[in-house]
Parts: structure tokens; sequence; C-alpha cells
């Protein structure tokens, strides 16, 4: 029988949530205000011990998906905000089976300020003979759940069946939740006051909001001036203000700048509605924004779009004849000469041609274009008609703002036959493939010549690659490129290509450089733990996946550091290692491969010790109670591949406290481990309350494995919710009718009767677990059904203030619902003392659809179990039900509780109580029975 098994998750919480629900898709929903503590808890069960992770993806689809995972049992957020609503995942994997995946949607309630606003419209009725004003007052909120808007006038609500002239709706099409009061052909009582409250009915404690307006009739939109042009040129290094002047609106606007798309400049000051820029760059260019608001008509707003000159490179183009297919200069033929330079405005640059220093002028065969229609934007070109032999010159082209203080650029061009020749591009002899090792530096270099020289694009050949420097070309001038801390991603061919600049205008010249990149061979495994039987043959692979260059230069084996031998490789052939394994030649085997270039090594950790331990952390109800203040715990773990060495004879077991103090180290027998199989053993004599770490280590005849840890704490408080198959040790009893059943929501039958048992379990998880009895055929009336906990020992042999006994308080959920309900009893069974033991709480009938407590105060005389039984009903409605059970040393807390107790109904409840009273000598008395409704 093999132990293993998958991971099973469920997720509680215990942060500041103001409810946990169940939606109509069978969805927890856990709601919990803006600002709280969010707390979600992975309960994970499942051996090997699960890993649990945390995903978390939006609140709906039109959201913009968001994850952050967290690796930990209990996830925390504190100050949760709105956007972090959305659905939370917990998976837990073991490696088992499929990964356990749950969810539950956090739902964050808020409620923002309101934001009041208000509209008029004039409109002419019956033909102009008189006006009408309309004002619209628009209220509008961001809130969830959704807010619910009261309206006033002064401190008086407004009803619109009672106020003609006024009418409440909601706009269509709006952002958020909005509510608009109409008052229609203002009067003299519609100058006053006006609130907006809005509140999302006091859930999750949040408190109402309200906005007040004073509506009157001045009450007015704003208006701006600007005291610049819209569109402002300014250069760099200068002071800039620009002022906002409220010409309109009341209550008084509130002005405001603000820039797109970037934020305001570092420097800025912004004062009374006048903003400052001091020293401005071209990087404060932008669109600058005034606003003015006062929550009446819609906000006023002037734009100003601030250009800071500059200007950048300055080139120039050759263009020969292009009705002529030309590529060089020939006399006859016209030339065009272009200049461009990249600037801030582009439009207010000024070119200035000269030929050999004198200003050119338009003639029939020199004509200046300002701006070149077959070039880029912004650029001005010169053409030479019909070249002649006195159009050999120096030409000139000069940029410059008119009136700035930007400096002018300026490039020189000499036009003759012989300075102007068209480019050739080569590439070295023996250049045409560069290879260079991983991590170093390699230099692509295409030669360049012709007059004027121009520069030298590099691109990837593969046009879907960008440059290592995330750009598609990089200009060179010389045609040499650097490329550093070479990868091997960056392996392929590479494109040079002459520039259309700063040189001849005609069809460029291209080339491509293979770049080679050498690495080491790259190994698969790059570690792995080999176990094994002694004396038994190993075999050690190392699988070569990819290596520039291919070939296998050398292979060797070493052992703790030690060469083994040197092997010839045959590169059709992944190297291997077989040799018989001994204690002697335990370690640390690698397998060195090398190709030239580098070297790589697969490491294999090879031992004849065994695997770990694994803790079973799901033994129920682990502690017993010992006399003299003591515990003992039962230890359980499986042994993880325990057939992968030599024979397990036993194991060490290290106990130690807390505080590293050793108590005790043993070496304890087993018999041969089976793969899954459960082992136990109980450590004794531990002091209560204290906690201890437990170490554990596999034991050979040859050697000893490595020691896993856990720590075990005492509790006295075991609940038993019923989630594991196991149900906590619970057991049937043999001499009843019928059994209890084991069940949640999703296991439910569909036919079953609505009108009879729970929905779901106690605390509203339709995934948890219960135990309940069917009444439906075959059982008939006065069938019984008996569950018995596991054996609960007493602490002391003597209780509080000399009494003879030790008090224990035994606590469950039980759930009664349908006319046809029996009875539920509660034994206390003492060990060696009576088969059944005496009844110390009973109760029967429909006490109504909820799960409901019960605390019960025991005396035991020693070792003892706690039995409940259920017995049938006149018919098929009488399904009953118990959850949470749960058995701690002292007495029941007073509250929800009630000495010698029936019951207590934590809901109001119709309820029939038999008081059973302890008389101290083990008999129980039944006094009396109680109808009536117990308030909560």
């Amino acid at each position: 029988l093999e132990l293993s098994s998958p991971a099973n998750a469920q997720i509680s919480h215990a942060g500041q949530a103001c409810v946990v629900k169940e939606d109509n898709i069978s969805e927890r929903i856990y709601t919990i205000r803006e600002g709280d503590r969010l707390e979600l808890q992975c309960l994970v069960k499942g051996h090997p011990q699960p890993q649990v992770r945390w995903t978390k993806t939006a609140g709906s689809a039109s959201d913009k998906f968001q994850e952050t995972s967290i690796y930990n049992e209990t996830l925390r957020i504190e100050g949760i905000q709105r956007v972090q609503g959305g659905r939370y995942y917990c998976k837990a994997d073991n490696g088992v089976g499929v990964a356990a995946i749950k969810s539950i949607r956090v739902d964050v309630q808020y409620l923002d300020k309101p934001v009041l606003t208000v509209h008029q419209t004039i409109s002419d009725v019956r033909g102009s003979y008189y006006q009408e004003k309309t004002v619209f007052l628009r209220c509008t909120v961001n809130s969830n759940p959704p807010a619910r808007f009261i309206w006033k006038r002064g401190n008086t609500p407004i009803e619109q069946s009672k106020d003609t002239g006024v009418d409440i709706y909601e706009p269509l099409y709006t952002q958020g939740e909005t509510k608009v009061l109409k008052l229609k052909n203002l009067r003299p009582k519609d100058f006053a006051n006006y609130t907006c409250e809005v509140t999302v009915r006091n859930v999750c404690d949040i408190p109402e909001s309200s906005v007040t307006f004073r509506l009157t009739n001045a009450t007015t939109p704003p208006a701006l001036r600007l005291s610049v042009n819209e569109t402002l040129v300014v250069d760099p290094g200068k002071d800039v203000t620009l002022s906002c002047e409220v010409t309109a609106g009341f209550p008084k606007p509130t002005v405001s700048w603000s820039r797109y798309p970037n934020p305001l400049p570092r420097n800025s000051l912004v004062r009374n509605g006048t903003l400052t820029l001091r020293s401005v760059t071209p990087a404060d260019s932008g669109f600058y924004n005034c606003t003015a608001v006062n929550n009446v008509g819609n906000p006023a707003k002037r734009n100003v779009n601030l250009l800071v000159r500059s200007m950048g490179n300055l080139t120039f183009q050759i263009t020969p004849d292009s009705n002529k297919d030309s590529e060089s200069i020939q006399m006859g033929r016209d030339l065009k000469l272009s200049c461009h330079v990249d600037a801030q405005p582009q439009d207010k640059v000024n070119y200035t041609w000269y030929k050999n220093a004198a200003l050119v002028y338009n003639s029939d065969s020199l004509i200046v274009l300002r701006s070149d229609p077959d070039m880029a934007p912004g650029t001005s070109s010169l053409e030479i008609v019909d070249m002649k032999f006195r159009d050999q010159a120096t030409y000139s082209c000069v940029a410059n703002f008119p009136g700035s203080t930007v400096p002018e650029l300026r490039v020189d061009v000499n036009i003759t036959q012989s300075s102007v020749t068209p480019p050739i591009l080569t590439v070295p002899a023996g250049g045409q493939v560069v290879s260079v090792r991983e991590g170093g530096s390699a230099d692509l270099v295409c030669l360049v010549d012709g007059k004027p020289r121009p520069p030298v694009l590099w691109s990837r050949a593969d046009k879907d690659l960008p440059m290592p420097t995330g750009e598609w070309a990089v200009e060179t001038r010389n045609g040499r490129l650097r490329l550093t801390n070479v990868t091997r991603d960056l392996m392929g061919s590479y494109r040079c290509q002459t520039a259309p600049y700063n040189g001849l205008n005609i069809k460029p010249r291209q080339a491509q450089v293979q770049l080679n990149v050498q690495y080491a061979p790259v190994l698969d495994p790059v570690f792995q733990d080999v176990r094994s039987p002694n004396y038994q043959f190993v075999t050690l692979r190392c699988l070569i996946q990819k290596s520039n260059p291919a070939r296998v230069a050398s292979v060797r084996w070493v052992r703790n550091g030690e060469p083994l031998s040197s092997l010839t490789p045959n590169p059709q052939e992944n190297p291997q290692l077989k040799f018989k394994l001994d204690p002697s030649n335990n370690g640390t085997y690698e397998c060195r491969v090398s190709n030239g270039v580098g070297s790589s090594t697969c490491t294999f950790n090879v031992s004849s010790r065994p695997y770990n331990a694994e803790f079973y952390f799901d033994t129920p109800n682990p502690i017993r109670i010992q006399k003299v203040n003591n515990y003992s715990y039962n230890l359980q773990w499986t042994q993880r591949e325990p057939a992968a060495t030599d024979r397990i004879i036993g194991y060490w077991v290290n106990v130690r406290t807390m505080n590293q103090v050793n108590m005790f180290s043993k070496q304890i027998d087993k018999k041969e481990p089976v793969k899954g199989g459960l082992m136990s053993y109980t450590l004794t004599d531990l002091k209560i309350p204290v906690s201890y770490e437990i170490r554990l280590a596999p034991i050979t005849t040859y050697s000893t494995g490595d020691y896993v840890s856990r720590t075990i704490q005492y509790s006295e408080h075991h609940v038993c919710g019923f989630e594991d198959e196991r149900i906590c040790g619970f057991s049937q009893d043999r001499g009843d009718k019928f059994d209890w059943t084991r069940q949640n929501h999703l296991t439910q039958n569909p036919k079953r009767s609505s009108n009879t048992g729970p929905e779901m379990d106690r605390s509203g998880n339709k995934e948890g677990y219960y135990m309940y009895i069917e009444a439906s055929r075959p059982r008939v009336a006065g069938d019984n059904a008996r569950l018995l906990s596991p054996l609960y020992n007493v602490t002391a042999a003597r209780g509080p203030k000399g009494s003879s006994r030790h008090p224990y308080c035994v606590s469950f959920f039980y759930h009664m619902k349908g006319k046809h309900i029996g009875s539920l009893n509660v034994w206390l069974r003492v060990k060696s003392i009576a088969s059944v033991g005496d009844r110390v709480w009973t109760l029967d009938g429909n006490q109504g659809p909820d799960w409901i407590q019960a605390n019960i105060n025991v005396n035991p005389s020693g070792p003892f179990q706690v039995m409940f039984e259920a017995i049938r009903g006149s018919g098929y409605e009488g399904d009953i039900a118990i959850d949470d059970v749960s058995v701690t040393k002292g007495k029941c807390k007073q509250e929800n509780s009630v000495s010698n107790t029936g019951t207590v109904c934590i809901s109001q409840c119709y309820c029939r109580v038999k008081f059973i009273q302890d008389t101290g000598l083990g008999s129980h008395t039944i006094l009396t029975d109680h109808m009536g409704y117990f308030p909560r």
C-alpha cells in the first residue's frame, strides 16, 4: 500500500473580513474594507507535504491582468487597495497526481467623497416671450457596492413626488455612479444650499459621505485668458512665464497647471495661476495646460505649445540627374545638393546657400528650394541646371534660427568631377566570417571608399532582430562595428550598407558579415543525485546537447577532485562511465567536456546512502496526555525510495528542545520499509507545554542518510472538521444499526430532500466536510448510528481545588433541520468502566436551518472517549449532522455555554433541551424538559 497522496487545498480567512459568503456560481466571496488587512490561509494536506503558491488575477475580463506569486501558506496584504481585489488562487503541489487549486474572490469595499458639479441652460419659451433657466446638479461618486444617493435643500430631503419643480434621475453612459438633480425654471426658493449624501448602507462600517454646493443667482462657469500665444517659441536658457488669468466664474475657480505627456519640470513654480520655468532646455518643450475649476459647467482650459529651439546634426546629399539614372557628376546634366538639420521647431529653420562664399540667388542655372517636396520635411535643396564647368565650386549650406541665440550650423561640399565619385563597399579578406568566444568582443568591418565617403549603416540581416543596442540600425563613420560582451543569441548575419546622406544619394552599396559565436559545450545533466546499493554497477551518462565548435577536444572523468582516466572521445557518442559501487568509491563524479573554446561539467553525486525520510503531517490526534504533566507524540513518516540503496534496518531519532538542548538520541529498529508505507514511533515523557525539534535519519548496513527535522508543538485544543478521510481518528461503533457518513456540498445526492440536512459545513464552505446520518430508506424509526472519538488521556490525577477529577470541555456544532428529526445524544465512555458510558447531553426535534454550537463540561475519572449517537425519527426528513468537534482541558468558556448544558442556541431558534446533571459519581439525572426561544 502506497501512502503517497495528492495535494488537497482549502482556503480559510483570518483577516478583517466584513463577510464571507457564496454567490450563485459556487464561488466564495471575501468582502473587505479598503485599507484593512487581508489574510488568507491555504490549508493543505497530502503526502509528501505540498508546496503552496498564491496567484491573483484581475477582478474582471476588462481589467488588465495582474499577477503576484507568493510561496507561503498564509497570504497577508496590509492596507488592501481596490485594485487588489479580484480572484486569488491557492495552488498546492507535491508532485503526486494533479495539483490542487482553490480560489476565493476578494471584493474590496470603498466609498470615495462625492463630486458635485452644476450645469445651467437657458432656453426660449413661446417664441422668446420669456426665457426659462434650468439648472442640473450632477453628483458622482466611486464606490463598491453601488451607493445610495440622498439630495437635500438645506437640511430637508428633496422628494420628487412632492415638488413638481425638481426631477431626479440617473443619466446614461456616465463614469462612476451618478445622480442628477434637475431644477426646472428656477424659482426663488431654488437658490439655496444643496447637499448630496451618498452611503453604502454602512457595509463594512463605511461611513456615509457628502458634498454641499451653494446655488445663487451669481453662479457662473469659469473663463480664462492666457498671457501668451498658444504657440510659444523661446531660446534655451531663458526664463518662461505663463500666466492664466481668471476672467469669470463664481464660486471663485481654482487654477492648476499640467503638462502633456510628461509631468511639469522639476524647476517649475506655480503661484496664483502663473507658471514659471527657469532656464528652459529643449527637454522642457511640450503642451502646457491651464485649467480653472469651480464645479459649475465644464472646466475652462487653455493650452500653450512651448517649443524650445534646438538644432542637431546637419547632413547633406548629392543627387545626380535622377532622370538619367546617373551615379556621378557629368557636365550638361542636372545636379541637386540637399541640406537638412534635425531642429525644433523644424519649420522655423532658415537655410542659406553660398557658392565659393558668395550668397546664391535664384537664376536660370541655380534654383534654391526652401522646402524640397521630394525630400524629408524641413530639407532645403540647391538645383544646378545643365551643369557647366563654371558650376564646379565649393557650396556651403548654413542653417539657423533668425533672431535666435542658438548657434548656426554649416556644411561645405566641394563639387568637381574629380571630388565626387560613387562609393565602393568591400569586406576585407578573411572578414566575411568573424569568430569570437562568448563574452568576448568582436569587430565587424566593411571598408568604404568614395568621395565624399559616406557613413556605413549596420543592421541584422534578419529584419525581425534589432541590433544589440536595441536600435534597428547603427551608424559608423569608418565602417567598423564594435560588439562587446557577445552572447550566442547575437550569432548570425549582419548587413552593412552606405548611408544616403553625407555623400551621393544613390542606390546603397551592401555587404554581409557572418558573426560566429563560439561557446563551451552545453551538457545534461548539470547535476544528478545517483543512489544505488553497494556492489552493483552504476552507469553515468553525460549528454552533449550543443556545442560550438561541435567537435569535442577532450573528456575527463574526475572523482572527488582526482582524475580517473583520460578518454579519447568519439564525436558520435556521448561520454559515459560504468563501474561497480562499493563503500570506497562513493563520492562526487565529474565529467569535464572541452571543445577547445571552453569546458563544461556534468556532476553526479554517487552514493549508497539512503534517501531521507518524509514526515507525515496528517496524523490524527498525535498527542496523548500522560501522567505527571507529560505528553507523548505519535511521530509518523514514510521512506523516500527505500529500494534505491541498501536495505534500511532502522532510524536514528534525535529529540531536542527549541533552544538546542538535546533530550535524547536513539536508534530504533524497523522492518525493511516499503515505498509509501507509513511508519510510526511514539515519543514519550515530553514535558507540557514544551515544543521540540525532532530529527530523523535512516540507517543501512553501510551508512546513515541525511537528517530531516520538524517541530512538534504541544496543543490541547484540537478541532476536528472531518476534512481528512481518516476523520481525525474517529471510528464507527460496531454495536449500532448503521453508520455516520462523511459528506460535503459537492458530494451530496442531487435528488436528496431539500427540507432536511445542511447545505454546507459549519464554516459555510461548500468544499468543507461534516458527518451526518441519512434518514431515508432503508432506515426506520429508532435506528441508531454511533461515532466514537479517539481515546483522550487525562492530564493529572486530581483536578483543581483538590477535586478528584479534571474538567474537560467537549464542543461541537450540530445541524438538526427537518420535520422528522429524531434525537442526538452525546455519551461519555470512560475506558475500562463501561461499554456505552453515561449520557451527558441530548436533544431532539427540529432545531431550524442553522448550525448551532453546544459546549459540554465533563469530569472523566480516567482516559475517555466521546460518542455521538443519532437516532432516526419517524420519517425521511430527519438528517442529523455534526461538525468541528473539539475536546479541551478545562471548563467551557462562559459565553455561548451553560453549565452542565444540553445545548446553546447561537441564533434564535426553538429547542427542546434535556438538562443532565453530573452527580460526581458517574451517574446523570434528567431534570426537566424546557421549550422556548433562546436569544443570540
